[in-house]
């Protein structure tokens, strides 16, 4: 076992890769200075254009080096090598969108004036050193969603990534530095959590993003609070795929299976719980079952021991209260088999907890009332899929659902241009998107009579 709090093990094996030293208080003090100097000279003197420049150079430096990052997280979180690779060209077309659309975004806002003489407008200008606390299940992503708009805005950051990712966070900053920025503007820190509390709490930062758990998202807005920072929280998510109407339903059975197993399962947005009318519901569990178990032939682990573990406890939970579990095999190490789960009981603590792997929940419901009640009966609200062939249904059913987003007769159909976040206990504000630039910024009333 690592005695290192952050060190790449790969998942597949077992086997202890490499281990990084954790930060020493005085290197995290240099960091949060780095940033502070750099927001105070870099961003007071770059124009717009220089910034979208350089996050520019930094999508490209993901294309050129995408095979080796893509290999980095294979070892690191046991991603498979084709979505490693995806996962890389994203995060680069979304630092491409922000250099492409910085200026839009970011061009002063003219406001009209009800009485009086003169002008008034609104300049975006940044705020400061921010905080980003980054998840292992997407390294490049999510650090992506985080520094792109962050960086034009002209705001600094200091970078805590997940302990099992030293490698890929090490890879990020080097990719900054080839792209140009100044020393402070992307800080890289290896920091424990008591380090971490220290800087939330530290005057020079202004803001703090992480995703994460529920229980991190609570402890840094706590100490965010009490020290008057802005937080974006991206959590948890418990995601309804709600199946009311299809007219192919092999294809809408595909659908269920990308949006539940990508990333073998690990996603805040996956779709974990199935919601299926009646009336097709037990050809649906027919077809999707067969898929499941097709599944167990070649799928990558689970990010961890720990986190197989964890899924492990939560579906045997299920099951003694009353569920019918479907699988082919046991657990072996991180390797967690596929499996399908019904009958889930709402007294059952399971049935309000987020899955995080290869099992997916379904659940039949006799309309829609019943499938929407069912899928806002979580604690969470992030994420949503609406599958029906009636189009006023599903502009209604988008319109009940309470979650952040909606997707109707489609799963992976995020984009760099469409805004991410939840509502509930999966957290507050925004990522991507116009939205994602508008959270850590200045909105400066300039009025001129």
């Amino acid at each position: 076992m690592s005695t290192s709090l952050y060190a790449v093990v790969d998942p597949s094996t077992g086997e202890l890769v490499k281990e990084y030293p954790t930060a020493t208080d005085e290197q995290i003090e240099q960091a949060i200075s780095a940033a502070a100097k750099a927001h105070r000279e870099w961003s007071r003197t770059s124009s717009v254009a220089d910034r979208a420049a350089l996050i520019r150079r930094v999508a490209e430096l993901h294309e050129e080096r995408k095979d080796d990052l893509a290999k980095i997280i294979q070892r690191e979180m046991g991603k498979p090598l084709d979505q490693s690779v995806g996962e890389v060209e994203f995060s680069a077309a979304i630092y491409t969108y922000y250099a492409d659309n910085a200026e839009k975004f970011l061009a002063d806002e003219p406001i009209e004036l009800l009485e009086g003489d003169g002008s008034a407008l609104i300049r975006r200008s940044s705020v400061g050193v921010l905080l980003g606390i980054m998840p292992w299940n997407y390294p490049y992503y999510q650090v992506a969603r985080f520094a792109g708009p962050n960086l034009v805005l002209g705001n600094t950051i200091v970078l805590k990534h997940a302990p099992q990712c030293p490698e890929s966070a090490a890879a990020l900053q080097q990719i900054f530095l080839d792209a140009g920025y100044p020393e402070g503007a992307y800080v890289n820190v290896y920091a424990t959590n008591d380090q971490i509390a220290e800087a939330i709490a530290d005057p020079r930062v202004q803001g703090v993003s992480l995703t994460g758990s529920e229980r991190a998202g609570a402890a840094v807005a706590e100490i965010a609070g009490r020290n008057l920072k802005k937080v974006v929280l991206e959590l948890g998510g418990s995601d309804p795929f709600i199946l009311l109407s299809t007219d192919d339903l092999d294809s809408t059975v595909e659908a269920a299976i990308d949006g539940r197993f990508e990333n073998t399962g690990q996603a805040c947005n996956a779709a974990k719980r199935i919601i299926v009318a009646e009336n097709v519901y037990d050809e649906f569990v027919d077809k999707f079952t067969k898929k499941v178990l097709e599944k167990a032939d070649g799928l990558a682990p689970l990010s961890s021991v720990a986190a197989a573990e964890r899924l492990d406890d939560q579906v045997k939970r299920a099951v003694d209260d009353g569920a019918n579990l479907i699988t082919d095999g046991q657990r072996k190490g991180a390797f967690f088999p596929p499996g399908v789960l019904t009958g889930v009981s709402p007294d059952s603590p399971t049935y309000r907890e987020e899955l995080f792997g290869p099992v997916a929940t379904v659940y039949k419901v006799a309309n829609e009332d019943e499938a929407v009640e069912l899928a806002n009966d979580t604690p969470f609200g992030l994420g949503s899929y609406v599958f029906t062939t009636d189009d006023e249904q599903a502009r209604r059913v988008a319109d009940r659902i309470d979650a952040g987003m909606v997707f109707v007769n489609a799963v992976g159909a995020e984009g760099a241009e469409l805004p991410f976040g939840g509502v509930k206990r999966s957290g507050f504000g925004r990522e991507l998107g116009r939205f994602g630039i508008d959270e850590f910024v200045n909105k400066k009333l300039i009025r001129i009579v």
